[in-house]
């Protein structure tokens, strides 16, 4: 009779759920697992901070669409991860973490690195589960992977204690699961579809919000089709943008603010209704406003007692039934003129915007020429991670996105430092695009040492520094903790093999830049900002009651 061990199952159980990469920092219990995975052909990334290998399993995903895999040892390894699933759990991003801890029978004795990983995974994870024996290993694997899939998604933790780890049991007496991580696409109810229906065709100046439930429903084609059936404006929130190319007359994004107050019906589509979007009440949308709300998860509609149709169901089919049903009639009662209008504002504002970018020549540079700059070199397949505050807003206003997944920053939990790592993350799954990374310098530094990691394992990823010399603009100029200083960072990271530029005037950026997209080598552009300005944005927060 062979005899098994609990790691080799564990990692065992990974390779078979379809996992061909794995984002660590080793440590103890859990060296020979990472061992094992290598023998099994799974492509090990090991960073230098764990919360790193969170952050790249997340951007990895976001590419994949499949259910990116972080590991860390025990102690303060795992608790290295919360920050970056805790950016996960917010952002909805299927992934399963896996964290090694103390023996079973020396819990609560004292024993080296000794905590309830239990209890801090759990509030920033769909759920965290301890496995107590090691025959079991395969179907709790496949359990993770499934929660992490179903509903809303998102992460879900497996803590191994090392007792379970190093167990052997007998190979003959384990039962495999099939693996199967399919998923249904539930319909919405068809009593509800045509009660939306109905309200679409009523409406006069009806929009449509797209958010990151649209993007792992890979709902694209249905959203394309939908827009061509209604010709509706739609506008996404940060994280779901690119999946209907911006360069359309449908992404008027100029003309947000409007039509977000002038709309008497709003379709959302696999978002939430949170602060982004106003909470989907005054002054952001109109007080009589009607929402329908589609997406998988009926206590997500539920938060906002206010929708006027309720459609539970994956984004794709529901977009698909609405296409269906109004197919060949229609939106009557579209004010077309409206249409246009909106149209027209996002064409003037975007032709006023980049004559007022390419006449930017001010030293320190502008963000906005830096932007300018960066949108004119990357085609509209790259990749783009943006991180930070003001150089976030300004990318935000002047940076389209054309494909799905392809924008990468924060999202709703405004996570600084996942620039790099999400860039790391970006180039593992998309390795023949261009991955850029354009961060704030603050933000850079939270996580720079993951350039290490790039090096390491050849991922050549640009990396663009807004650098103001410090936390968001000058405005903030006396308070404690603001000032950085104009590092020079292209001198700190050339000794590792990085290609390097630093820039200080405004016709410097694009053959800097073009240098460093040609190099083929990770590369860092260290580029000296305006402090002075900063971007005009809907706040994030009021700070108060609502």
């Amino acid at each position: 009779m062979t005899s098994v061990t609990g790691y080799r199952l564990l990692m065992e159980s990974v390779r078979r759920a379809g996992t061909d990469v794995l984002f660590f920092l080793e440590g103890g219990p859990l060296m020979e697992a990472a061992e094992v995975a290598a023998e099994l052909g799974i492509r090990c990334i090991d960073v230098r901070h764990e919360q790193a290998a969170a952050m790249m399993a997340q951007a990895w995903t976001r590419l994949t669409r499949r259910v990116g895999v972080c590991m860390a040892a025990s102690g303060p390894g795992t608790c290295n991860l919360t920050t970056g699933l805790a950016n996960a759990f917010i952002d909805c991003v299927p992934m399963v973490a896996i964290g090694g801890s103390v023996a079973v029978s020396t819990y609560g004795r004292g024993e080296f690195q000794d905590i309830d990983q239990l209890r801090m995974l759990e509030p920033i994870t769909k759920a965290a589960i301890r496995i107590y024996a090691a025959e079991r290993i395969p179907e709790q694997v496949h359990n993770a992977f499934l929660r992490a899939l179903s509903g809303q998604p998102g992460p879900v933790y497996l803590d191994l204690p090392a007792d379970v780890l190093f167990s052997e049991v007998a190979a003959e007496t384990i039962v495999w699961p099939t693996f199967d991580l399919t998923i249904s696409r539930n319909p919405a109810d068809p009593r509800r579809v045509e009660a939306a229906v109905a309200l679409l065709r009523a409406a006069r100046r009806p929009i449509v919000l797209s958010g990151t439930g649209a993007l792992f429903a890979d709902a694209s084609e249905a959203m394309a089709a939908f827009l061509k059936e209604t010709a509706l404006p739609v506008f996404s929130t940060p994280q779901g943008r690119g999946i209907v190319s911006e360069a359309g007359a449908q992404t008027p994004l100029a003309a947000r603010t409007r039509a977000f107050r002038e709309a008497d019906v709003v379709l959302a589509v696999g978002t939430r209704l949170n602060f982004i979007f106003g909470f989907g009440r005054p002054p952001r949308f109109a007080p009589d406003v009607r929402i329908i709300h589609i997406d998988i998860d009926p206590i997500e509609i539920a938060r906002h007692p206010g929708v006027a149709v309720r459609l539970q169901g994956d984004a794709a089919e529901v977009l698909a039934q609405l296409t269906l049903a109004l197919a060949g009639a229609g939106l009557p009662q579209v004010d077309r003129a409206w249409l246009n209008s909106l149209q027209a504002e996002h064409r003037d504002k975007q032709e006023r915007g980049l004559r007022a970018q390419s006449a930017l020549d001010q030293t320190p540079i502008h963000p906005l020429r830096l932007c300018a700059e960066l949108a004119a070199l990357l085609p509209e397949d790259a990749v783009l991670a943006v991180d930070g505050h003001v150089i976030l807003n300004f990318a935000r206003q002047s940076m389209a996105t054309h494909r799905p997944g392809h924008r990468l920053n924060s999202g709703p939990f405004g996570c600084l430092g996942v620039g790099v790592p999400f860039g790391v993350g970006a180039k593992v799954a998309r390795p023949a695009l261009p991955v850029v990374v354009l961060t704030g310098d603050g933000s850079f530094g939270l996580n720079a040492m993951e350039l290490d990691t790039a090096v390491r394992h050849s991922l050549p990823i640009v990396v663009v520094i807004s650098n103001n010399g410090g936390w968001a603009a000058a405005t903030h100029a006396g308070s404690p903790g603001r000032d950085l200083g104009y590092t020079r960072y292209d001198l700190m990271f050339a000794p590792l093999g990085i290609h390097t530029e630093h820039v200080t005037r405004p016709d410097e950026i694009r053959p800097a830049l073009e240098r460093a997209l040609a190099c083929e080598r990770v590369a860092v552009v260290n580029v000296i900002t305006d402090p002075k300005v900063d971007a005009k944005t809907v706040a994030f927060s009021t700070y108060g009651a609502i």
